[in-house]
């Protein structure tokens, strides 16, 4: 009896299948499988054809080059094709929904695109004369002044980069502020509830962090941080609304507790989306809180470096905000204040968080998003978020534990445990059935302070038909793991990859490419 293996083919099957792989392929219907691009090419190949280089005096000394660079070379065929493969195993917000909690992942607006791409903005240095770039300082300015307006605070850092380089820059603020008056506090207070970004950045400001524990309702323990309070703290770094999904009924309290006991309060504001438009940190007490302009603004997520996470001060922390800030003078135009021109206006700043004024790209898309929706669109964005994100708690509660339903509506998003599935089964399972289902899987584990955590943001660009599928599909997927399906603990099985050893990809991983050793004849 001749075998079969996994690529399927007998070796009675002829000339054609002598040649074919005697091992599994990895290829899945019309999903081939991709070899890293140093195996697919050789550096002697090249897809174009060249005029030789005219021949010129080295000027490199003993650093000229004597051996082949390594890079691989391919014919076109072989490039357009391996990019193409590899885009169709990515999953994006293009392709379907993406229920990543925590990371709101939102439909990015076309329109933005095109405004961003404009040459005005996108061929911009910033190293050209302010004369020459008065239409971008306009769009900084413009969109400063939105942000102020809509969190009801009194100034605004844009240069920071991204959220936790926000979160920095606000309690680089509050340092300076304290030691302005020569008060040296060294306690931050960071509630379980928060961002894990939160006792970071704290530590890397220098400060101690404090656990501060939530209510079995999910919200901060006011009795416990009141409690704590003192003259070594310097604040509390608070997410408001939290990470259990919740909005905090105690943050004008928190904010009154933290003030009357000298301290500031810092507000991590990846979650404004759910509240854009309804609540205005300021009115709560807030002195500094960053704002995800990809999360609440549409601008792209994440991409290894083009995020912005501008900064709103209170009153009190505003003299402390970082340079340079654009400056809009009576006759229309408008200057950069830094170092050399802040003068006494501005002596207290932290300095720069960055080497120029922010990212460019990032604004212009922000403002286009702010502006296509206007005051009332951004207030039903919030409406629209928190309706969806209800939706789906409520779909789902039945069949996964949802700790803090009781709590009242959620906010932004809907937080599952792993409580009540057959023995053995556990989150992860259920994360690498979704793949198998179409979809990427929620975020998991976190927060800490529930067990076996299931994060789902569906934010307000999801349809009701989406939402439906998606907790067609999860709730599929949760009954098998209830019931003790024990397909679950080997999938996702129609993935491009099998599931991993993640104990092992995490000690060992492999990150490098090695030409493997060619055999030689001895």
């Amino acid at each position: 009896m001749s075998s079969i293996n996994q690529s399927g083919w007998k070796p009675e099957m002829g000339h054609a299948a002598a040649t074919a792989p005697a091992t599994y392929t990895g290829n899945k219907a019309l999903m081939l499988e991709e070899a890293l691009i140093f195996e697919i090419g050789t550096s002697g190949t090249t897809g174009v054809d060249l005029a030789e280089a005219p021949k010129v005096a080295a000027r490199l000394g003993n650093l000229e080059r004597h051996r082949d660079i390594g890079l691989p070379g391919l014919s076109e065929p072989e490039t357009v094709r391996h990019y193409t493969r590899l885009s169709r195993q990515n999953y994006a917000i293009d392709l379907g929904f993406f229920p990543l909690g925590s990371c709101t992942m939102k439909h990015n607006p076309r329109l933005n695109e095109k405004v961003a791409r404009m040459a005005g903005f996108a061929d911009v240095h910033p190293l050209q004369p302010v004369e020459t770039v008065q239409g971008a300082l306009a769009v900084i300015n413009e969109l400063a002044v939105w942000l102020i307006q809509l969190t009801g605070m009194h100034g605004v850092a844009m240069t920071p980069k991204a959220g936790a380089h926000g979160e920095l820059c606000g309690i680089l603020c509050i340092k300076a502020a304290l030691e302005a008056r020569g008060d040296p506090r060294s306690v931050i207070l960071v509630p379980e509830s928060a961002h894990g970004t939160n006792p970071a950045t704290a530590a890397f400001a220098g400060f101690s962090v404090e656990n501060i524990p939530a209510t079995a309702e999910g919200r901060v323990d006011l009795a416990a941080l009141k409690a704590r309070l003192g003259p070594d703290v310097a604040g509390v770094m608070i997410t408001n609304p939290n990470t259990c999904g919740l909005f905090e009924r105690d943050m004008k309290a928190i904010s009154d507790a933290v003030h009357a006991a000298g301290g500031y309060v810092y507000c991590d504001g990846a979650n404004f989306n759910a509240i854009v438009g309804r609540v205005r940190p300021g009115d709560l007490g807030i002195d500094a809180m960053h704002i995800n302009l990809h999360k609440t603004f549409s601008t792209p997520h994440g991409g290894g470096g083009p995020g912005s996470g501008p900064v709103v001060l209170s009153q009190a922390l505003s003299p402390y905000g970082p340079l340079p800030f654009t400056e809009r003078h009576a006759d229309g135009h408008y200057t950069l204040v830094e170092e050399e021109t802040a003068g006494q206006r501005h002596p207290h700043s932290i300095g720069r968080m960055t080497a120029f004024h922010g990212q460019m790209g990032m604004f212009t898309r922000a403002l286009a998003y702010i502006m296509s929706h206007g005051a009332d669109g951004l207030r039903q964005v919030a409406e629209d978020a928190v309706l969806n994100a209800n939706y789906i708690l409520r779909g789902l509660e039945d069949v996964l534990e949802a700790p803090f339903a009781h709590s009242g509506p959620c906010m932004h998003e809907a937080l599952f445990s792993d409580n009540g599935l057959a023995e053995g089964f556990s989150t992860l399972d259920i994360a690498k059935g979704l793949i198998d289902e179409g979809y990427h899987p929620m975020t998991v584990y976190f927060p800490l302070v529930v067990h076996g955590a299931m994060l789902v943001e569906p934010t307000e660009t999801e349809s009701k038909a989406t939402l439906d599928q998606f907790i067609c599909a999860l709730r599929s997927v949760a009954e098998r793991a209830k019931a003790g399906d024990p397909s679950l603990k080997s999938a996702p099985h129609h993935a491009p990859r099998r599931r991993l050893d993640e104990t092992q990809a995490a000690r060992k991983p492999v990150l490098v490419w090695h030409e493997p050793d060619q055999a030689v004849a001895v």
